[in-house]
């Protein structure tokens, strides 16, 4: 018999995912600062739920019921109204699945999050991107980029990899210039680094719109990246199109349990918001103060900065000087910033360092 399986066109037009590397072109093992993973760690409370769960034979809950009560007592949703994932990338992929497929367009913008044109290719859809504005968002553009095939239009706020964040009024215009059948996903990874005065509105528009889906994780401020677990929340008919096509069994016991012990603990995430705040401020500063040598940072309001190589310094010999000063970053020429380097914000003293070697490597380019 001959021949073989075919898989379908728009998932061999996939470019999978590519990580953040932790190590050296030589293998050597790097102080990682290339996937946005807190310095601070995670917090105390939820490090001894993990350790006390137990449960390893046992299939998890899987509604993660007292999850989702924790997250809705945390902010003010009825628990019916959310569902967690396997991180907020299973999520932001099942609201693709969900709602757009072959002649469907699934919009973004320029210089998003690159799960957003997975997700698109995933279930057969076009993926269209609208220009960007000087590598932020840009509300204008992606209403005239909506079509008559348009079905989901993702934003992350802030956005992911260049941290600029939309303010409240921007977020509530694109909404309200969409049509009502079109899916408006916020992913708000990053939400928790934004300010109170800083909140864009986005859960107050899920709760109120029949169209908007908000994501969230607890890969971020929370620190339990290596447990994989999302959360997403909207109008009852979204949760239950996502319910119904999500993993049966897809938040472990232990990231339950860690997830759940997280959320109790506030105090570790204003820290983590306070350090960051601090040393994002400080770093963007420090890359500022190189604008003659043509070096600048994009504003951000995440745990990363995005910074710009626009002179005779280039990103690649930026990021060679910093793997060879034990650093690893995040270089994206594949999302079209091969002049770019995102890099995660660590401990004071790493902050420092990278910007010593990136201000002597930038005065050595001339």
């Amino acid at each position: 018999m001959q021949g073989r399986p075919t898989p379908k066109p728009w998932i061999e037009a996939i470019h999978a995912y590519v990580p953040g590397k932790a190590r050296g072109a030589d293998g050597r093992a790097l102080i990682k600062l290339s996937a946005n993973e807190n310095p601070l760690g995670t917090s105390p409370a939820a490090i001894a739920a993990f350790a006390e769960a137990t449960g390893a034979a046992r299939y998890p809950d899987p509604d993660a019921a007292a999850l989702r009560e924790a997250i809705g007592a945390v902010h003010g949703i009825d628990a019916g109204r959310i569902v967690c994932g396997t991180g907020s990338d299973e999520l932001l992929n099942l609201a693709a699945q969900a709602y757009a497929g072959p002649d469907d367009e699934v919009l973004f913008s320029r210089f998003s999050f690159s799960v957003y044109d997975i997700a698109a290719r995933r279930c057969g859809a076009t993926p269209v991107e609208a220009p960007d504005r000087d590598y932020a968002t840009d509300v204008d553009a992606l209403l005239a980029a909506v079509t008559g095939r348009t079905r989901v239009v993702f934003v992350a706020n802030p956005n992911n990899p260049t941290g600029t964040c939309l303010p409240k009024a921007e977020i509530a215009r694109l909404h309200a210039g969409l049509p009502g059948d079109v899916l408006f996903v916020l992913d708000q990874a990053y939400a928790e680094y934004l300010t109170e005065g800083e909140d864009d509105g986005g859960l107050d528009l899920a709760a109120a719109h029949a169209n908007v889906l908000v994501t969230r994780t607890f890969s971020k401020i929370y620190g339990l990246a290596g447990e994989r677990i999302g959360w997403a929340t909207g109008a009852p008919e979204l949760i239950a199109s996502l319910n119904r096509i999500r993993g049966p069994f897809n938040v472990t016991n232990h990231g339950q349990a860690a997830a759940t012990a997280a959320l109790a603990d506030q105090d570790f995430v204003r820290r983590s918001r306070e350090h960051n705040a601090v040393e994002l401020a400080r770093f963007e500063a420090a890359m500022t103060a190189l604008g003659n040598h043509g070096v600048r940072p994009v504003p951000g309001k995440a745990n990363f900065s995005l910074v710009l190589f626009e002179g005779a310094l280039t990103a690649v010999a930026a990021l060679g000087a910093l793997a060879e000063g034990g650093y690893a970053v995040r270089h994206l020429p594949g999302q079209g910033l091969p002049h770019a380097l995102r890099i995660t914000i660590g401990t004071a003293e790493q902050m420092d360092d990278i910007a010593r070697i990136i201000r002597k490597s930038a005065e050595q380019a001339g």
